[in-house]
């Protein structure tokens, strides 16, 4: 309790505004934090599903690459590696949720055709470069929704503290200051009329 809070009428309705302020605010932070979990849960499945598509892509990948090396030979395989271009068809953005800001990756992946010719290579190497490719795409939903997930997550944690803070803090204190400003005027009242009484008995 402050001491330098003089129990007035006007310092009432400023405590009583405060706590209102406070409660409004309260109810926003955890308005605002079950919004946030429900998006992260959502978030949760979607990476576990993109998770066991790349797992399983991969898998399907390093198999045609094995037979890839199998049927011209890994020197070969290397040597046609060099044909594939570095990857700058990335645009990064970002939208907001709930005042979270969030990355947009836009990709464009362009043509499915692998940058080398038929000539010294195989049918096993064109499909492992168009898995690999998927898995690329995968890859780059994955790291959007993981990104996403970990800034979720990070302001569920400081939404959590501020509504703490304020439900178990700021709105006690006051409650608390309502409570002893009302009780002051009251007793102030009483006080006020005990003396009109005993100086209209003397008159």
């Amino acid at each position: 309790m402050n001491p330098n809070t003089f129990a007035t009428k006007g310092n009432l309705m400023l405590a009583r505004k405060s706590l209102a302020l406070s409660k409004n605010g309260y109810e926003l932070m955890d308005k605002k934090r079950n919004v946030l979990i429900r998006e992260i849960m959502e978030l949760i499945g979607t990476a576990e599903g993109i998770q066991a598509e790349i797992d399983k892509t991969f898998n399907e990948a390093y198999v045609l690459l094995q037979c890839a090396n199998i049927e011209i030979g890994i020197a070969n395989v290397e040597q046609l590696s060099y044909a594939v271009p570095k990857e700058e068809n990335l645009n990064i953005k970002s939208r907001s949720i709930m005042g979270v800001e969030i990355p947009i990756v836009q990709y464009n992946a362009g043509e499915d055709t692998p940058p080398f010719g038929f000539a010294g290579a195989s049918t096993s190497l064109f499909e492992a470069y168009m898995a690999f490719a998927q898995v690329k795409e995968l890859t780059i939903r994955l790291s959007v929704v993981e990104n996403t997930a970990y800034r979720l997550a990070a302001n569920i944690k400081k939404t959590q503290k501020r509504a703490n803070a304020l439900k178990n803090i700021t709105i006690p204190k006051f409650e608390e200051l309502v409570s002893f400003i009302q009780n002051s005027l009251e007793e102030k009242e009483r006080e006020e009329f005990t003396r009109l009484k005993v100086v209209k008995k003397r008159k």
